[in-house]
């Protein structure tokens, strides 16, 4: 048996709004204040799926390339990556991670983690509410990496 229409418009809407006030709230915690959310995330798919070309940042992240090059020249500024010749097409130019770009996304998810756990901790959850959530993330994943 399948959901109904308006079941599934509902749990959309009150998921959408929920995950968008709960994402708001925990990008405000990172390691790195002047840090935007969309140099973070860079940092973030190269530390999780290793070097990249420029367009493949580009597209996964759904931006044009040059406005990407323009991101990855800051953060190789900042010294959180750096760029080094494809070894199989001297044009192309790839993209890897550094300790220190490491650190910062280690650090930012360590601060979003402890403020979601602070979160959770105010509301006094039982251990059945806190099981719920964690079913409910899980599903959630689901949905996203399908």
């Amino acid at each position: 048996m399948s959901a109904s229409d308006e079941a599934l418009h509902l749990t959309a809407t009150d998921l959408r709004m929920a995950t968008f006030r709960l994402a708001r709230r925990l990008r405000c915690a990172r390691a790195v204040d002047a840090m935007s959310d969309a140099q973070l995330a860079v940092l973030a798919t190269l530390r999780m799926h290793g070097r990249r070309t420029i367009t493949a940042l580009a597209e996964r992240e759904r931006v044009t390339a040059p406005s990407m090059t323009s991101m990855i020249n800051g953060l190789e500024e900042q010294g959180y990556v750096v760029r080094t010749p494809d070894a199989e097409d001297r044009r192309r130019v790839q993209v890897d991670i550094t300790d220190a770009g490491t650190e910062i996304v280690a650090q930012t998810i360590t601060r979003r983690d402890e403020l979601l756990a602070e979160m959770l901790g105010e509301l006094d959850f039982t251990e059945e509410e806190l099981a719920t959530l964690r079913e409910a993330s899980a599903l959630m994943r689901k949905v996203v990496d399908r």
